[in-house]
């Protein structure tokens, strides 16, 4: 004979709410989300939510031979700093950063996106910033938001602590993949575009920094006076990708392109170059912007660690031929992003990556 249901009392009377988990605010938060996801809706990708997957319909692009590339990521420590001033609008555009400029290194659009949101207890008004701030960095990539998913575990996140995991998939047509290793040589010119700070690299060092220096994250940034010290550090990572497919599209020149995020340029740049070949760069030509010229005083940071650990002031690095460097490099100012004249690749005589010249304090002028 089966056993009656256990009747509610103190003993077996439990609830998941009362565990810490909201399935009702968790609800909430998806019904609010909705118009958010509809904004980003493109061609293969309506915007909808709800399902247990999210769907994106490849017929209805007009690709040749095409190869899906897949990326994902997080915004690391940085988050702590949004967590810790309560700035919430802007972290979202970071995770979707660093997943559409992996994929647009390698020559492929951006197609959809899709984010983790983990948190001891779900608070939907914070949840509903963050996305909002995923939703806007999807319209800027050109990336439809099909889902994503929000869990509460309590117990394994402290109070009012959240992470973030983004996944992208692009496209690109096979003959125009990145980098093309075997058409790189000796010559080729070296071209930057010009960051938006230290976008979401460096951050556990950037904190170490702050907590040493004894700032006030509220006051005026030494090195911004107009903007508090919070506000300046989490300037969003700039997102590349509608300027380099307007790029890639046109000019056939590029050859390869590296994104500087974690290991700077050191660890970056050979990522992309073929064996036997150096990256020759003229540090005085990197817009080292007063954020990383304070970070390397206060911090006491040698200009090796400082070209490891951070950006610098350069987001992205391409390889393009001789030929054609005047043309990218208008192309991509015409698309609105500050281009630098890097430098060149030169035979390889010690290190794959080799510094002249010295990092100084400078605004992009490019």
């Amino acid at each position: 004979m089966v056993a009656p249901p256990a009747s509610p009392d103190k003993k077996n009377g439990l609830t998941y709410a009362e565990a810490g988990v909201d399935i009702d605010a968790g609800n909430r938060l998806v019904k609010s989300i909705g118009p958010l996801l509809r904004s980003t809706a493109r061609p293969g990708a309506d915007g909808a939510i709800g399902g247990f997957g999210g769907i994106f319909d490849l017929g209805a692009l007009a690709y040749r031979d095409p190869l899906l590339v897949a990326a994902n990521d997080g915004v690391g420590t940085k988050l702590k700093l949004a967590i810790d001033t309560g700035r919430h609008d802007t972290i979202g555009i970071d995770l979707v950063a660093m997943c559409v400029n992996d994929l647009i290194v390698q020559g492929a659009e951006p197609l959809f996106f899709l984010d983790y949101y983990a948190t001891g207890q779900l608070d939907p008004e914070v949840a509903e910033k963050v996305v909002e701030g995923i939703a806007t960095g999807c319209r800027m990539a050109g990336a439809a938001l099909i889902g994503g998913e929000t869990a509460e575990m309590p117990g394994l996140y402290g109070s009012g602590d959240y992470d973030l995991a983004g996944f992208s998939v692009g496209i690109v047509e096979r003959d125009r993949l990145l980098p093309r290793l075997d058409t790189i040589g000796p010559g080729d010119r070296l071209i930057g575009l010009a960051s938006n700070g230290p976008h979401s690299n460096g951050y556990s060092l950037i904190r170490k920094i702050v907590e040493l220096s004894g700032s006030d994250l509220e006051a005026p940034a030494p090195f911004a006076p107009s903007r508090s010290l919070s506000e300046a550090l989490l300037a969003p990572t700039r997102i590349y990708v509608r300027a380099m497919l307007d790029a890639l599209g046109t000019v056939e020149s590029i050859k390869a392109v590296s994104h500087i995020t974690g290991g700077g340029f050191i660890d970056n740049i050979p990522r992309i170059l073929p064996e036997g070949v150096a990256a020759r760069i003229e540090l005085d030509k990197i817009p080292f912007y007063p954020v990383f010229d304070w970070l390397r005083r206060t911090g006491g940071i040698a200009d090796t660690e400082m070209l490891r650990t951070f950006n610098c002031g350069i987001g992205l690095v391409l390889v393009v031929a001789p030929a054609g460097a005047d043309a990218v490099s208008a192309r991509l100012r015409e698309a609105g992003e500050t281009v630098v004249d890097l430098g060149d690749i030169s035979p390889l005589e010690t290190d794959p990556v080799v510094f002249h010249g010295a990092l100084e304090p400078r605004e992009a002028n490019g």
